[in-house]
């Protein structure tokens, strides 16, 4: 049998340990995957701090990458109905909604599955396999898993720039607000959700204006082709420059559509302040709490604005994405995102990824 060393979070506010596992026979309908590239999210710094109710201990890592280990029995296709075989490369979506739920059943909602199971972030090592995480060499998974082959064009760590944030925003674009053609649209925020923001609304069209910092992650999106004008929350005056130069680049209308992306409380009632009248306001980066904001109601009453929010993604999500990559990776230079780290070296990449001195950290196995 062979072992698999993974990344565990232990207790909360420690640096997590590498420890080592058997790796077990897959499942029937599951696989073994031995990870190639598992990504750091900022929603693992959020875990590690116990900033979210998350059983440890835990083999973290809930986006990845990997090459088809060993299949289960009656694991024989992709999601699209492509046949997989030991040695393909496959991403596979972060959660398992259970279908039965009041979200599941009735509201068709899977994001909101009030029983989701999330690989790296609810699948403590003492519930079935202990690798269910991908910052590991091999992950374990599990029956009803949307896995999606990758390409054979795409380069994998350009498909990792965006593992979470790219089908993240696919749900909040498709079908919580879709961007239309010719909109002027602003993004607040230029970490990896705000660049995948800024990717799907160029592609449907859009004229986008990021607002974000520092100055070197809008170097970054620059050098990438993402995005169409960039301003500096931090350098070039705070909010009331933001609002000046929507304002000019919408002849004084203010955005069509702005965009949440930059998981701060303050950003909220800023934002709100950039939307035109009867314009939209899509909020996606408040992931986890971060505590409250003041805002003006009357701004929503004022500017009649449509205020909604989106929440995670699924399979459908993630199988868009890994659709869409050779758009985006023929548009935007995302491997330019991306920094690898060996699995040895977590503690490394998690101190950058919580400095922002990287854009997107992956820990390679």
């Amino acid at each position: 049998m062979p072992t698999s060393r993974a990344v565990v979070l232990q207790e909360y506010n420690s640096p997590p340990a590498v420890l080592e596992f058997d790796v077990p026979a897959p499942e029937p309908g599951g696989m073994t995957v031995a990870c190639r590239y598992g990504g750091i999210c900022g929603t693992d710094l959020h875990l590690i701090s116990g900033h979210l109710d998350v059983p440890i201990p835990l083999v973290l890592g809930h986006e990845g990458l990997g090459v088809v280990h060993e299949l289960g029995d009656g694991s024989t296709h992709d999601v699209n109905g492509t046949p997989l075989a030991p040695g393909d490369t496959v991403m596979w979506a972060s959660s398992i909604a259970c279908g039965r739920c009041h979200a599941c059943r009735e509201h068709r909602e899977p994001t909101l599955c009030e029983h989701r199971r999330t690989y790296g972030v609810n699948r403590s090592v003492d519930a079935g396999s202990p690798l269910a995480g991908s910052w590991a060499e091999f992950i374990c998974l599990s029956p009803g898993t949307t896995v999606v082959k990758l390409p054979a064009d795409i380069d994998p760590i350009a498909a990792m720039s965006l593992a979470c944030a790219g089908p993240t925003m696919i749900h909040a674009l498709w079908e919580r607000r879709p961007v239309r053609l010719g909109e002027t649209v602003v993004v607040q925020g230029s970490g990896p959700v705000g660049l995948a923001a800024a990717c799907l609304a160029q592609l449907a069209g859009a004229y986008v204006i990021m607002a974000g910092g520092p100055r070197s992650r809008l170097d970054l999106a620059r050098g990438a082709g993402i995005a169409d004008q960039y301003v500096d929350v931090f350098d070039s005056g705070g909010p009331e420059t933001v609002r000046k130069v929507v304002s000019k680049a919408t002849g004084g209308r203010g955005a069509d559509l702005v965009i949440e992306c930059a998981g701060v409380p303050d950003a909220v009632e800023q934002g709100t302040r950039l939307v035109r009248r009867s314009g939209s306001y899509l909020v996606v980066g408040q992931y986890t709490d971060s505590g409250n904001a003041w805002f003006n109601p009357h701004q929503i009453v004022y500017r009649q604005l449509e205020v909604i929010g989106s929440w995670a993604f699924t399979g459908a999500h993630l199988n868009q994405y890994v659709g869409m990559l050779p758009a985006l990776t023929g548009r935007f230079d995302l491997a330019s995102l991306v920094t690898a780290f060996p699995l040895t070296a977590v503690h490394d990449a998690l101190e950058q990824v919580a400095a922002g001195t990287v854009m997107k950290a992956v820990v390679a196995a």
